[in-house]
C-alpha cells in the first residue's frame, strides 16, 4: 500500500497523454504509468482515503486499463481490419446511395443504402470500443464524502479520465480509414437535401398582384361589382396576362365578399380600399383566401353572420371585424387587398398585399414593403 502526504513528489499528470506529464513525458517513472503495478495498487485510484484500511469489498489489483487484445498483436491487427471492413461498407454504401440518387432516384434502395452505411459506423465503433479500448469495470470505496479530495486525488482522477486516449491515438490506421469513411458518406448524404426543393427565399411573402391589376375568375373572366350580389362571395385572380402556375395561383386566390349593408370595421388608412360605401347596399372587399394558420383555403362563408370558416381546422373569422380570428388556431387576420374600379368597370387592385398571406411561419423573419411588395429586411 502506498500512501500520502504533502511531500508526495509525483510529478503532475497530464490526461491528454494517457497520465504522463506534459513538460517531460520521458522522466516520468514507469511505476507512474497506467497499468503498472504501482498504479494498481494505488489506494487512491480506488476512492480510499488517505492511512484508512483496505476494505474488503475493493479487490486489489483491479486492472481497468486491460484491453481484449492487448497481449495479442495478431488479434488486435485482426480486430482493426474487422474495423476497418465494417467502415468500408459505410463508404460504399455511401458511393451507392449518391449514384442511385443522381441516377434518379428510388426511394427502397436509397433507404437500403442509408441503413447498411450507418450500421456498418455503428458496428464499427462497437468492435472499436469492445476489442482495442480498456473498459473494465472497477469496484471503489465510497470513501468519506465528508470533505473536497485534495489535490493529488484530483490529478488522480483527470488521469482515469484520460486514459483511453492514448490507446485511441495509437491506431492511426483506423483514424485514416475513419476520415475518409467520413468524409465520403458525409458527401453522400448531402445529395439527398437537393429533394426538399429549391430556396424559399421569401417567395411565400409574395403574391403577383400589383397595381392596377383585373381580379379575373378561375376561367379568366374579368369580374365588374354587379357580378357579385349582396351577401354573395367569388374567388379571383390576379390578371397577370400569362396562365399562373399552381403555386403562384394557389398563393393569390382572394375572396371577393360583397357584405351588402353590413356594418364594415374600417381600420386607419384603408377607407379606400373598399368598393361602395360601407353601410350601403353593395360593399365589396376582398381577403386573401390562405389561411393563416396552416394555408388551407379558407371557401366556406356563412353570409348571416358573415364569417368565413377553415375546413381544415376550423378557423374561423369575422368579416366585419377585417377578418379577425374569434375561434380556432388561426393567430392572425386575414390580409387585405385593395380595391377599386378601374375606368372599364372592372375590379381591380390598387397594390398588392401589404403583409405577407397565409401562416404565421411564412413571414416571421420577413418585413414587406407594402409600394413593392418584396421582401425588403430580416431581422
Amino acid at each position: 500500500m502506498t500512501s500520502i502526504d504533502e511531500s508526495d513528489s509525483r510529478p503532475e499528470l497530464d490526461p491528454r497523454s494517457g497520465g504522463r506529464t506534459g513538460a517531460d513525458q520521458t522522466d516520468v517513472p514507469e511505476s507512474l504509468l497506467p497499468g503498472t503495478q504501482e498504479y494498481l495498487e494505488d489506494p487512491r485510484h480506488y476512492g480510499i482515503e488517505e492511512g484508512a484500511p483496505w476494505p474488503d469489498d475493493v479487490p486489489r489489483g483491479q486492472n481497468d486499463t486491460h484491453w481484449r487484445y492487448e497481449d495479442d498483436p495478431r488479434g488486435a491487427r485482426v480486430a482493426e481490419l474487422r474495423i476497418a471492413f465494417c467502415w468500408l461498407i459505410t463508404l460504399l454504401s455511401g458511393i451507392g446511395l449518391a449514384a442511385v440518387y443522381v441516377a434518379g432516384g428510388e426511394a427502397q434502395v436509397e433507404g437500403a443504402f442509408l441503413f447498411a452505411g450507418f450500421a456498418g459506423l455503428g458496428v464499427g465503433f462497437v468492435l472499436w470500443a469492445r476489442d482495442l479500448l480498456p473498459g473494465h469495470d472497477v469496484i471503489a470505496s465510497r470513501g468519506g464524502l465528508t470533505h473536497a479530495s485534495d489535490e493529488a486525488d484530483r490529478r488522480l482522477a483527470v488521469q482515469s479520465l484520460g486514459r483511453a486516449v492514448e490507446p485511441m491515438a495509437r491506431r492511426p490506421f483506423l483514424g485514416k480509414v475513419l476520415g475518409g469513411v467520413l468524409t465520403v458518406f458525409g458527401v453522400s448524404l448531402v445529395f439527398p437535401i437537393a429533394s426538399l426543393g429549391p430556396a424559399v427565399d421569401g417567395q411565400f411573402a409574395r403574391t403577383p398582384w400589383r397595381k392596377g391589376m383585373r381580379a379575373v375568375s378561375e376561367v379568366g373572366t374579368p369580374v365588374k361589382p354587379s357580378d357579385i350580389l349582396p351577401n354573395g362571395v367569388l374567388t379571383v385572380f390576379p390578371d397577370t396576362g400569362e396562365p399562373l402556375d399552381s403555386q403562384a395561383m394557389a398563393q393569390s386566390a382572394v375572396l371577393l365578399i360583397n357584405i351588402g349593408s353590413a356594418p364594415f370595421k374600417v381600420l386607419p388608412g384603408r377607407e379606400t380600399w373598399h368598393i361602395g360605401s360601407v353601410g350601403s347596399t353593395n360593399c365589396l372587399v376582398a381577403f386573401s383566401k390562405i389561411c393563416t394558420h396552416a394555408g388551407c383555403p379558407v371557401s366556406q362563408y356563412d353570409w348571416w353572420t358573415h364569417e368565413l370558416v377553415c375546413p381544415c381546422h376550423q378557423s374561423t373569422f369575422q368579416v366585419l371585424l377585417d377578418c379577425k380570428p374569434i375561434f380556432g388556431p388561426a393567430p392572425r387576420n386575414l390580409p387585405q387587398l385593395p380595391l377599386y374600379v378601374d375606368p372599364e368597370g372592372y375590379i381591380a387592385s390598387q397594390s398588392g398585399f401589404t403583409e405577407p398571406v397565409g401562416p404565421g411561419y411564412w413571414n416571421r423573419p420577413i418585413e414587406i414593403n407594402p409600394f413593392t411588395h418584396k421582401a425588403v429586411k430580416y431581422s
